[in-house]
């Protein structure tokens, strides 16, 4: 998805400052998007968005090369299967300090540049998952729900201030993306009659919206300066389901699942 948002930003005429943890991917992005538009500056970085230092001296660097900072997208995520009682510790804390304080890091090391452009936005990607639950990523939910939470406040604070700032929330549902396929799995998804050896495989055919359409709707929507997106229709129908019955779109949620994993 975050490949798509550079080569859709550089086909409007954005200048890129490209970061991933995967320098042959970055090197790939850097030549989609190149290959979008020959005219824009991009610059690129190998970073870990978990290393605080390293953000905040990205950021600088990015103001220093381009002259200013308009929109900041932080995208960077990671997935983990366990269940809670099993969840080792190492796992929790890899997954929280790259999908949660790398949301931190980013919007607090690029906001003071924002700022002084007088006209930026700030888009953190929480996930469908960051509006309700399922069995079996309580990790996941953890990080998604606070990057709601912030990113609402933040919004918040920013409309009270009057920066020329803005922020909005990114809720995916499942996107054609990597991230299913690289999650960390855990062998205690068996207890909740999940195979942890064929579980990538069946969730990945409820990833239903391409990477692109995601992009185009997440591009549409910071235009319109919206608050809060739901990506996918299966993004809006759950959210929808999970707003009219609070307690008990659990019910729905364990029969989705049932035919995921049983077929």
């Amino acid at each position: 998805m975050g490949r798509q948002l550079a080569v859709q930003l550089a086909r409007h005429g954005c200048h890129l400052a490209l970061s991933d943890v995967n320098e042959s991917g970055l090197a790939e992005t850097q030549v989609l998007a190149r290959q979008a538009n020959r005219a824009i500056r991009i610059s690129v970085r190998t970073l870990d968005v978990s290393d605080r230092k390293a953000v905040f001296d990205w950021a600088d660097a990015t103001a220093r090369e381009h002259g200013k900072v308009n929109l900041i997208f932080n995208n960077a995520g990671v997935g983990l299967s366990s269940t809670a009682e099993a969840t080792k510790i190492e796992d929790f804390t890899w997954l929280m300090n790259i999908n949660f304080w790398g949301i931190v890091h980013g919007t607090q090391a690029f906001l003071p540049h924002l700022k002084e452009s007088r006209d930026g936005h700030i888009i953190n990607v929480s996930s469908l998952f960051g509006l309700l639950a399922v069995p079996g990523t309580s990790a996941y939910h953890a990080a998604k729900f606070a990057v709601r939470g912030y990113t609402e406040s933040l919004r918040q604070e920013l409309d009270m201030m009057k920066y020329g700032v803005s922020a909005t929330c990114v809720h995916p549902g499942g996107i054609k993306t990597a991230i299913a396929q690289n999650a960390r799995t855990d062998e205690s998804m068996a207890a909740l009659g999940i195979d942890p050896r064929t579980s990538k495989e069946k969730f990945s055919k409820n990833l239903i919206t391409s990477a692109e359409q995601a992009s185009a709707t997440i591009l549409k929507s910071v235009q319109n300066n919206k608050r809060r997106v739901l990506v996918g229709w299966d993004a809006i129908v759950l959210d929808k389901v999970q707003r009219l019955f609070p307690a008990a779109y659990a019910v729905i949620v364990g029969m989705i699942l049932r035919r995921t994993y049983n077929r």
